[in-house]
């Protein structure tokens, strides 16, 4: 190949090659104009101009696409194009997390914590002066935060609820939930301690505040490590067209007391709240219904569309936490009695729960799809797995993720021969005689290269006689931080691996199989 070298001349200007340029930018762009924004390369570092097209596009285009991202990537747009400067500080979705300062913020020390802390919320608080929209449809803000940054946080939520905020997302981490960040009575036009009287009462107070107002076009409401009481989350349901609350980790909750509530309400989740008592909901539209925690006086009267529900109630039957607490699986089911035929989706953690031979599992006449969260390496989660499906007559999806943590269960003394163990043969023949005319999906999640695993699939595969596709995940349904991802990662291989040699051949031809 001939070299052609490197010619100076091509990078000097000369009158024939301006004049060419300048006839081509005519020809084919015709309308470059600086007042739009629009600049060359070749204005800046004297090379061959081209024209900043993005900014020929609408607003709506340019907002939609600034609305898909985190807010500093928004930011960071601004080099693209000079109107995109102005647009991103309109954007209506503002969403502040930081991916990169998270993944290893437990890992450091508490003064670089402090200093990552700070840098988020002078972040949040220079977007939130700089923003020039007259609406916003989003706001959220997930950090590791609690209540020394009240300040800041009381007022993100008053922009947000003067934007007329429609998603509202404060999703935080405090070390301890007495440390968690207050939501203020005052932006509801509440004084602490009001009477649910005055909640439910269609005349506004005299201290409802110009701020409250706001709250008239809230959605969606999600709050993580926010210490929220019944009082707000009543008035919110009563007076706002909200959809959908989730409330994790709140110790001021206590009791929920939800009485014909807006007709928009359809999903409520609450997780977590170590102090809660009582949930009780009536005369409700509500769809979707999630609860995890402390066993609780769970009280339903008059919800006849309640079709979702995901519930895990924990029993602790001393002061010793640890060692006395077990998952109920008949609590939820009698205080759910009058609405199990009419579930068509249920979620539940039987990982803890100790099985009952004698129980007689009410049927789940409607029933469409079942996730169960396990822990494979007991006998009692075959029980329950074979009770369940045989409680489900119509069942067509079953999701089974599998909590196993190998290390864990080695450090407790649980070898490889022991887990294998724990679930004989002729416990597995009993169990497998319950076939299932429906149930067309299985999926496993979790799963791992362990006998005691590879019998939860055995089992199911010989009940499961309509069976279309089966699939095997080997990912952790729940993560467990930085620390812990290379050991996950090694055995999600070999978990993969041994699905593919073992489990693959043993699934008949006629089902569709499939390893994640």
């Amino acid at each position: 190949m001939k070299n052609r070298g490197c010619r100076t001349s091509q990078f000097l200007p000369n009158k024939k090659h301006e004049k060419r340029s300048k006839t081509k930018k005519k020809e084919n762009l015709g309308r470059k104009q600086k007042d739009k924004g629009e600049f060359s390369s070749g204005d800046r570092n004297g090379g061959v101009g081209y024209v900043d097209r993005i900014s020929d596009l609408p607003d709506g285009i340019l907002v939609s696409i600034l609305s898909c991202l985190l807010f500093n990537e928004a930011a960071a747009t601004s080099v693209l194009s000079r109107r995109w400067r102005d647009l991103w500080a309109s954007t209506m979705n503002l969403n502040f997390e930081d991916e990169k300062n998270s993944r290893d913020f437990m890992e450091v020390k508490p003064n670089i914590q402090h200093r990552k802390r700070r840098s988020f919320v002078s972040l949040v608080d220079r977007a939130v002066q700089q923003h020039m929209g007259p609406l916003i449809e989003r706001f959220r803000a997930c950090f590791f935060l609690d209540r020394r940054f009240a300040r800041s946080i009381d007022g993100w939520i008053e922009f947000a609820i003067k934007k007329r905020v429609q998603i509202l997302e404060l999703e935080f981490s405090a070390a301890n939930v007495k440390d968690n960040y207050i939501f203020p009575h005052e932006l509801l036009g509440l004084e602490t301690g009001s009477t649910r009287k005055d909640l439910h009462s269609s005349i506004p107070s005299r201290h409802f505040s110009e701020c409250s107002m706001g709250f008239k076009s809230l959605k969606i409401l999600n709050l993580r490590h926010v210490n929220v009481d019944g009082e707000v989350l009543e008035y919110l349901l009563m007076n706002c067209p909200v959809e959908r609350i989730s409330v994790v980790a709140a110790k001021n909750l206590v009791d929920l007391r939800v009485v014909s509530p807006s007709i928009g309400w359809k999903y409520l989740a609450i997780e977590n709240c170590p102090d809660l008592k009582t949930i009780e909901i009536c005369n409700a539209d509500i769809v979707s219904f999630t609860y995890i925690g402390v066993a609780i006086n769970l009280l339903l009267s008059n919800v006849p569309l309640l079709a979702e529900v995901s519930i895990t109630e924990l029993e602790i039957e001393s002061n010793n936490f640890f060692d006395s607490i077990t998952i109920s699986v008949e609590l939820p089911f009698t205080q759910l009695s009058c609405y199990l035929s009419q579930l068509k989706y249920l979620t539940m953690d039987i990982s803890e729960a100790v099985y009952n031979q004698d129980y007689v599992f009410p049927i789940l006449a409607n029933l469409k799809y079942l996730e169960l969260i396990c822990e494979p390496h007991y006998a009692s989660s075959l029980r329950y797995l074979t009770s369940f499906m045989k409680a489900s007559p119509y069942l067509q999806r079953l999701v089974l993720k599998m909590n196993i943590i190998t290390s864990w269960l080695e450090e407790m003394g649980i070898g490889k021969t022991d887990m294998e163990e724990i679930v004989t043969t002729e416990q597995m023949e009993t169990l497998a005689k319950c076939p299932h005319h429906e149930l067309r999906v299985i999926e496993i999640v979790g799963y791992r290269a362990r006998r005691f695993a590879a019998k939860h699939v055995m089992l199911l595969l010989k009940n499961a006689v309509a069976l279309e596709k089966f699939v095997i995940d080997p990912v952790r349904y729940r993560s467990r931080g930085p620390s812990m991802v290379k050991e996950d990662i090694d055995e999600e291989m070999k978990a993969r691996n041994h699905a593919m040699k073992h489990l693959k051949k043993i699934v008949p031809s006629t089902v569709n199989f499939v390893c994640l």
